[in-house]
This record gives structure tokens, C-alpha cells and sequence, in this order.
């Protein structure tokens, strides 16, 4: 039996007598403790230990197995691998509500048809109007329609007593593709109409042999932005579907959900079924259980769709592949991508890792021949890549004496590019108005009293917010520490971004996304259609615009702060400010008109920036290679990370040394770094140590790491293992 509780590993129970056997996936009702939780079978027939006293199962709420065979076996490897426990890996495997072992009946509607017997008088003119309403209805009219006319459900349940009516149950799933508030617009564009590219059809071909051979294949389709693989992945999913298999279709973040899924939703129909956090509940269980009734044939989600019970699996698809939000930041901390490649591989299918820009991990096994390579160098109808020029904003800083959003050769770009009716992106990956508030007398910062980090001031709020643990308070008028009157706001956010950019072009029409501006159902969606339609002229925004979205329109983009993650304690930050300038210049270029990119940067000399702007590749890795092997970091070696958390710093680091001493103690092959406070020394009012264990491979380290925990079981809740890290703060 596994239970959600980290790190534990497997439990049994006593069935009852006179209980039938629950199958394997199937969910029951276990006491642990001195509380009940919902666990699932993995074993039917476990051994208890000599002399263990077993308890007994509270309740079996499955007889038939809630979770597929291949998903629980899937969770299972997700435990091990990433030292989490089985019970948590598949507690992500089952939509919410399940999780709580609520009923799983569906929302049902009444539809309501004329009586058997129609000799039968009606009594009253409620009755009368009632049937008056189902007049020339063969197929009945929904209860609901009948509520909204004035007719109540309780005259129709006196009718039904009396046989005027009769009653038909029928599910009512809620649709997150149905147009109206929150809803997803559903692309009519006939998207494999359009003529192939030589690349493209060259493309379509290898993966079609490879998805007919039935066989794991993993193959990293390396296509420039603009290049058409959203297209191959179109048609190799009617090519695998038409075969009798089905295909998984995984996206970094929910902001890239709604088109993808609207593409494919046009091309194939109600057989599209989507998985992803930013769903009603209500939603994630219809959609969770027309998967798991066979009745869907794609399934597109973010990186928990990964454990979609879609069975039957030929092709799984990973857009977008390099994105760090596929690594999970709480327990269990799985990566989507390398999970759904253990699935491909479970399941004999065809994975396709596609990028623009390929993570390292993934160059690094097509380079090793671990995964085959199909590489797209060139743009739909040869449109060219977008023009790149590097401002040094030292000068700009130089020549106006002050902090500035926008250079002068942004301002100038912008204008031009409203003055021809064309659209333009300016990206900034820091939300917020100020970054900082400090006192101009003393220096003292506004810090989070939680969190070791700055409080972020957002204006239109009126207040300051800890973007870590979402603390938040009005502005003070004086400064905590010296009192002085003079709070002054440094540092460029969004927010403060979209204020310029609307200053300075009094008449444009701008909008900004960010997760402040999309909390709200919906907004992302209505956003990004209203720059499709053309009725923006400026897009302020984080990261969330950089990726993934197609808008032929837009011409000109503007990267403010490009390096601004360059200075983070974090061995991937040449490899992010890489990916995203890529990526964001990307957007410009798409359409008929050529495109441009202005990149400001403190940093012009960086590989990265250079890379990035000459859309080089090949060079990026070559150099970010050469970095990762002299410090020895991924991909050349394995890595975990182990974060110690307590309310005294004193027993935090203490508590870290202890662990470490008993690791080193079974002589693990692995070299240990720390422990150290982290990068983040405090968050939430506890502060972290960090330790990090390297080494060529991961069993062993685990497994040592494991067994110190398991001499202290007092440390396990107050400590975060994380298995091969894309961050190490």
C-alpha cells in the first residue's frame, strides 16, 4: 500500500474478513497514525514481517483498479528515482478530488421527456405549461432549460410521480474548450492544409517510420523558432492515431495550454482532452475520467499530464522541451520531460523532444547517439530570422545620468513600429513596479520578515509583496530602521515597464502579462487573442510572451534586463539567459514583414548574449560545455541537492553537518559540497542549509542519502531532496 507521506515507502494492511480483494490501483481507506488517508494498491498479496502487527483496511473505495496498470508502475520509478516515496508520486496521479476519496459520480443533468401515459390529465397549469414546453421535443428538453422558464424541478418531479414526464440521467461534463468566460477559443485554421516544407516533410518522414516500428524511440527535433514542428506534431499524431495508438502532448506552462490544444482540438475533435492545474476542479475530473474511459485520443497538459491514464500510448510529444517548469518545486520534484521518456519507454512508443533551443541534457544524449537527432534550420516559406542589435546599457546609463526602462534606440524602434500599424513585444522577466524600496538616509532595504529577499512594490495594489512566500503590506511613510522620512524605488519591474511604455506612447494600445495580470480565469486567453486579431499595439510581459505563441504581426521585440539572470548563484543562468533571448527573439519575423530585436543588456560581451543574438547554437554549447565540465556540473555529472530547513540557523546547519557525516561514513562514491546556508537563507520563517552530493551515478547517492535519513526520521519532514536540480538556490 503507498499513502501520501514523503518518503515513506510501502505499508500493508489486513483486509477484513468477508472483503474482496481490492485490485492493484484501486484506492482505499487506510488508519495511519491517528488519522485515515486515501492510499493506493500496489501489492495484493504483500508478507508482512515476523511479528508485525498489522491494522486493518478502513474502507475499499474501488473494484475495479482506479489507476491503470502502467501509471502506477510509472509513479512507482518516479519514487525511486527521485527519492520521494511511492505514496506521493502517486497521489500526483490522481486528479483532486479523488485524492480526498470523494465520490468520482459525475455532474448529471435531467433531460425530460413526455410521459408513457399521455392519457393521464394534467392538474394544474403549471402541469399544462410543462408539457406545453416539451411540445415537439423528441429528444426531451434539460431540466435546467426548463428551471430557467420558470418551471421548477419540483413541478417536474410531481409530474413524473404522476407519468406525465419521464426523467433520463445523462452526464454533464463541464467543457474547458467551450467559448465564453475563462473558456478557450478553438482555432478554425485547417492547420494540415498548408504545403510542407522540404525540412518538415523530411522530418514527418523518419518519425513516421520510427512511430511504426513500435519501439522506444526518443528523438530530439532541434528546429529553429518559426521552423513549423508545431505542424509535425499535428501530423504525426493523426499519422500514430490512424495506426490504432494514441498520442501525449506535454507544454512547459498553462499560458502555452490554450493554443496548442485549441490547434489540436480543431484538427481532431471532441478526442482532444486537456490536464493541467489551471482547470476547475470540476473540469480536471471530467477530463481526468474521459481519459480514463478510452474515449480520447490526445491528451495535452503540462507536466503532471504526464500521468494521464491514457492507455495505448504510440507517441508522446514534448514541446518546448528545454523548459525549466517541467521540474516540479515541491515534493515529489520530478522533471515531465525526463518522466514522460521513462513512459515512452514503459510503453514502447515514439517520444519527440522538440526545441528551438535544446537543453543541455538533451544535446548531450543526441550528441552520445542515446537519442536520434532531426534538425530544422530554416523558417516556414524561408522567412528570415529576425535582425538582433545589442544596446550596452552601460552607456545609455552613461549619456542620461539615471536608471532607464527603455533606450533610445527601443523608444525610436517602438514609434516606428506603431506608426506602420505593426505590433511589437517587449519583454522584461521581473514583475512589479520597484524592485527594491530603500531609505535614501541610511540605505536600509524593505525585506520580506519572513524571507531572506526584498520586498517587490506593486503600485497598482498600493502595496509591497514577498514574491516567495506572498507576504505583502501598504508602503510605510517612514523607514523601519532609522525612521527617515525619504523612501526611495529602485529597480525595473513590469509593472513600472507597461507605466513608461504607456507615457511615452500616450495613444498605443498596450497591455501586460504577467502572473499579477492573468490570475483571473481566462485572462491569458483573451490577451493573447486580442494581439491575434490585431487589437494591441504594445505586449509588455514577463517570460510567459517569450514562447511558444505565433503572432505574424508582431515586427519588433524589445528584451529589457536580458541578463538579468546572469548574476544569480545558479550553474544554468548562462543556459536560461540563452533559451529565453532566443526564444523571445523568435517571436519577431513570423509573419510577411521582417523582424527585429532590440536586446538591452549590462553584459553585450557575455557567450551567451553573443549566442543568442547571432542565433548560434552550436557555439552556445560548445562554450556552456566547456563551463560545466571544469566545474563539474549536469550534464557531465549526476547531481542532488539536499536543503536542511529549520527555525534556528544553529540547529539547521548542525542538522546538515550530521547528515553529510553519516553519507561520508558509507564511503559513497560521490564528492559532497557543504553543507553551506543556501542562496536563499530564509524562507517562511525557516532558514535553509544546503548540501550537494556529485557524482557519475545517482543509486548510490540516493541510496546513502536514504539510509542517513533513515537513522534520523526526525529530519525527514524538514528536509528537501532533489534529485538532478535545474536550480540550486
Amino acid at each position: 500500500m503507498a499513502v501520501p507521506v514523503p518518503g515513506l515507502g510501502l505499508l500493508t494492511y489486513r483486509l477484513p474478513a468477508g472483503t474482496p480483494p481490492p485490485p492493484r490501483g484501486a484506492r482505499v481507506v487506510v488508519p495511519l497514525g491517528s488519522r485515515r488517508v486515501v492510499g493506493c494498491v500496489v501489492e495484493r498479496h504483500a508478507t508482512a514481517p515476523e511479528g508485525a502487527e498489522l491494522r486493518d483496511v478502513a474502507a475499499v473505495l474501488d473494484t475495479e483498479p482506479f489507476l491503470p496498470a502502467d501509471v502506477v508502475d510509472l509513479a512507482l520509478w518516479v519514487g525511486e528515482f527521485y527519492a520521494c516515496g511511492p505514496g506521493d508520486a502517486l497521489t500526483v496521479a490522481m486528479p483532486p478530488a479523488a485524492r480526498r476519496g470523494e465520490s468520482d459520480a459525475f455532474r448529471l443533468r435531467v433531460r425530460v421527456f413526455p410521459g408513457q401515459t399521455p392519457d393521464t390529465p394534467p392538474r394544474g397549469a403549471r402541469q399544462r405549461a410543462l408539457l406545453a414546453a416539451l411540445d415537439g421535443h423528441a429528444d426531451g428538453v434539460l431540466q435546467s432549460a426548463l428551471a430557467a422558464s420558470g418551471i421548477t424541478p419540483d413541478v417536474v418531479r410531481r409530474a413524473a410521480v404522476a407519468g406525465l414526464v419521464r426523467l433520463s440521467e445523462e452526464v454533464d461534463e463541464r467543457d474547458p474548450f467551450a467559448a465564453g468566460e475563462g473558456g478557450w477559443a478553438v482555432s478554425s485554421t485547417a492547420v494540415d492544409a498548408r504545403p510542407l516544407t522540404d525540412e518538415q516533410r523530411a522530418a514527418l518522414e523518419t518519425l513516421t517510420t520510427a512511430a511504426d516500428a513500435r519501439e522506444f524511440r526518443p528523438v530530439l527535433l532541434h528546429g529553429v523558432t518559426g521552423s513549423g514542428k508545431t505542424e509535425v506534431y499535428l501530423r504525426l499524431a493523426r499519422h500514430v492515431i490512424a495506426h490504432g495508438r494514441r498520442v501525449l502532448v506535454l507544454v512547459p506552462e498553462i499560458a502555452l495550454t490554450p493554443a496548442l490544444a485549441g490547434l489540436f482540438r480543431a484538427t481532431f475533435g471532441e478526442r482532444v482532452a486537456v490536464q493541467h492545474s489551471g482547470l476547475s476542479e470540476g473540469e480536471r475530473h471530467d477530463q481526468w475520467h474521459r481519459i480514463r474511459r478510452g474515449v480520447v485520443d490526445i491528451v495535452v497538459g503540462t507536466r503532471s499530464a504526464v500521468f494521464a491514464p491514457l492507455e495505448g500510448v504510440g507517441l508522446v510529444i514534448v514541446d518546448e522541451e528545454h523548459e525549466a517548469s517541467y521540474k516540479q518545486d515541491e515534493t515529489p520534484r520530478y522533471h515531465g520531460r525526463d518522466v514522460a521518456v521513462v513512459r515512452a519507454r514503459m510503453d514502447r512508443a515514439l517520444i519527440v523532444l522538440g526545441s528551438a533551443t535544446p537543453s543541455l541534457e538533451s544535446a548531450t544524449n543526441a550528441e552520445a547517439g542515446r537519442y536520434g537527432v532531426i534538425r530544422m534550420t530554416r523558417r516556414v516559406l524561408d522567412r528570415p530570422l529576425a535582425s538582433v542589435r545589442l544596446i550596452d546599457m552601460r552607456r545609455e546609463i552613461a549619456a542620461t545620468g539615471a536608471e532607464t526602462a527603455l533606450s533610445a534606440p527601443l523608444v525610436e524602434a517602438l514609434g516606428q513600429r506603431l506608426a506602420q500599424g505593426e505590433q511589437s513585444l517587449v519583454l522584461l522577466n521581473r514583475r512589479g513596479f520597484a524592485t527594491v524600496i530603500f531609505c535614501r538616509e541610511c540605505g536600509a532595504s524593505l525585506e520580506c520578515p519572513h524571507c531572506s529577499v526584498t520586498l517587490t512594490y506593486h503600485r497598482a495594489a498600493r502595496r509591497v509583496r514577498c514574491h516567495y512566500c506572498n507576504y505583502a503590506t501598504h508602503v510605510p511613510r517612514a523607514c523601519g530602521e532609522c525612521g527617515g522620512a525619504f523612501l526611495e524605488h529602485s529597480g525595473v519591474g513590469t509593472e513600472r515597464l507597461e507605466a513608461e511604455v504607456r507615457e511615452r506612447f500616450p495613444h498605443a494600445r498596450v497591455a501586460r502579462v504577467d502572473r499579477d495580470t492573468i490570475r483571473r480565469r481566462g485572462a491569458i486567453t483573451r490577451v493573447l487573442s486580442a494581439v491575434a486579431r490585431g487589437d494591441l499595439d504594445i505586449v509588455v510581459g514577463t517570460q510567459m510572451i517569450a514562447k511558444g505563441h505565433d503572432f505574424p504581426a508582431v515586427t519588433l521585440v524589445g528584451v529589457v534586463a536580458a541578463d538579468v539572470g546572469l548574476g544569480l548563484a545558479d550553474f544554468r543562468a548562462g543556459e536560461r539567459t540563452f533559451q529565453l533571448l532566443t526564444q523571445v527573439v523568435g517571436r519577431a519575423g513570423r509573419g510577411e514583414m521582417p523582424g527585429e530585436a532590440i536586446v538591452q543588456t549590462l553584459h553585450p560581451e557575455h557567450y551567451s548574449v553573443q549566442a543568442a543574438a547571432a542565433q548560434d547554437y552550436a557555439t552556445f554549447y560548445a562554450r556552456e560545455m566547456e563551463f560545466r565540465q571544469a566545474m563539474a556540473y549536469p550534464p557531465t555529472i549526476a547531481m542532488v541537492n539536499v536543503v536542511v530547513r529549520h527555525r534556528s540557523l544553529d540547529r539547521a546547519m548542525a542538522d546538515a553537518a550530521d547528515l553529510v557525516a553519516r553519507i561520508r561514513h558509507r564511503r559513497v562514491p560521490a564528492r559532497i559540497l557543504g553543507p553551506a546556508p543556501a542562496a536563499l537563507a530564509r524562507l517562511k520563517d525557516e532558514y535553509r542549509v544546503q548540501f550537494f552530493l556529485k557524482g557519475r551515478q545517482r543509486r548510490p547517492m540516493r541510496d546513502a542519502l536514504l539510509a542517513a535519513l533513515a537513522e534520523r526520521p526526525d529530519l525527514r519532514r524538514r528536509t528537501t531532496v532533489d534529485v538532478d536540480p535545474v536550480s540550486v538556490g
